[in-house]
């Protein structure tokens, strides 16, 4: 120890800050990370989500985070996920970039919200430096940031599956439209996309949970502006329904809605209303059957879980309900 004295400071943060970042820019071959999260004295879990946030408190986000805040300290959330695109409007330059006190820190200020935040990363954060937004040194400016690329958060009634969902698609690859993305940790593509689906697999097979829940950036089902990500409908879907997922969860449009499948009891469910909204109207979907809601505004959602039952929140930028609904474990029915 006697020899750390003489090496400079800045130099161990380097060094500490590379490990990790080589460490957590890659998905293993084996078993995804695995985080643990404490529930409630009852066994109950309740927290928030939100999505496609990140603008300086612009675009309503401020008023969203107001909200959470309210909504947070009613319900006693746990923790708060995102579901990616978490820095507009091309990531962080670095962990030194101060968009992540702007847009986080200095925003979500209420003491309902100082829990942990885990967070999958969109689109839009791969076109900054990507590992940034993976690195520890995040936590060390504030300690509620945990993102990776895929990992699973365990709640002992409860598992959630984060996918790295952003290298799924084809089109970020092949026409950028002058983006550029920050492909490191990742290529060779399919080598990683094949490992990843192989151990969203095992995590799910092996989950012994009694709610399975993923979350990823994209869309699957999507009445909006973007609409069903093909490239998840055929390689995240078929795993999600062959292990009995209760529900998908993710952002990347801007809005808010609920789907629900013909096919498997998948509860399709869109927060992306964490800031800037699409134009009013902006709704594509055609099967009346599976739409239970759709929201062109901002908001957020909120989950309760216990061990018989999960219910879903919808509220919009001033708090209202919009939306709710529960199911039952070990129910013949769910209701709305």
């Amino acid at each position: 120890m006697a020899a750390l004295k003489h090496i400079p400071v800045n130099l161990i943060f380097y060094v500490y800050h590379m490990i990790i970042v080589i460490f957590s820019a890659h998905s293993s071959t084996g078993e995804l990370r695995r985080l643990s999260q404490p529930t409630k004295p009852d066994g109950t879990v309740s927290f928030l989500v939100i999505g496609d946030w990140g603008r300086r408190g612009f675009y309503n986000q401020s008023q969203v985070a107001l909200q959470m805040g309210d909504i947070g300290e009613k319900l006693d959330i746990d923790f708060v996920i995102s579901t990616g695109d978490n820095f507009y409007d091309n990531g962080l330059t670095s962990f030194h970039d101060l968009l992540f006190q702007d847009s986080f820190t200095n925003i979500y200020t209420a003491s309902s919200l100082q829990k942990p935040w885990y967070s999958v990363l969109g689109n839009h954060d791969y076109r900054g430096d990507a590992r940034a937004q993976l690195s520890p040194m995040l936590r060390a400016l504030d300690h509620r940031w945990f993102c990776m690329r895929s990992f699973i958060v365990n709640a002992e009634i409860v598992d959630f599956l984060f996918v790295d969902t952003t290298p799924f698609v084809d089109k970020y690859f092949i026409q950028p439209n002058k983006h550029v993305y920050d492909w490191r940790g990742v290529l060779p593509r399919q080598t990683y996309l094949n490992n990843l689906l192989k151990e969203v697999d095992v995590a799910l097979k092996e989950s012994l949970a009694k709610w399975k829940i993923v979350i990823g950036h994209h869309t699957i089902k999507s009445a909006g502006h973007h609409g069903n990500t093909i490239e998840l409908e055929k390689h995240i879907l078929p795993i999600l329904q062959a292990n009995e997922v209760d529900i998908y969860l993710n952002g990347h449009d801007h809005c808010l809605e609920h789907i629900s499948s013909m096919d498997s009891k998948i509860q399709f469910m869109t927060s992306g209303g964490g800031s800037k909204a699409w134009k009013g109207g902006d709704v594509n979907y055609v099967n009346p059957q599976e739409m239970r809601f759709y929201y062109d505004g901002q908001g957020f959602m909120s989950v309760h879980v216990s061990e018989a039952e999960l219910s879903v929140v919808f509220y919009d930028v001033f708090g209202h309900v919009l939306h709710h609904w529960k199911t039952y474990k070990d129910a013949l029915y769910s209701a709305s």
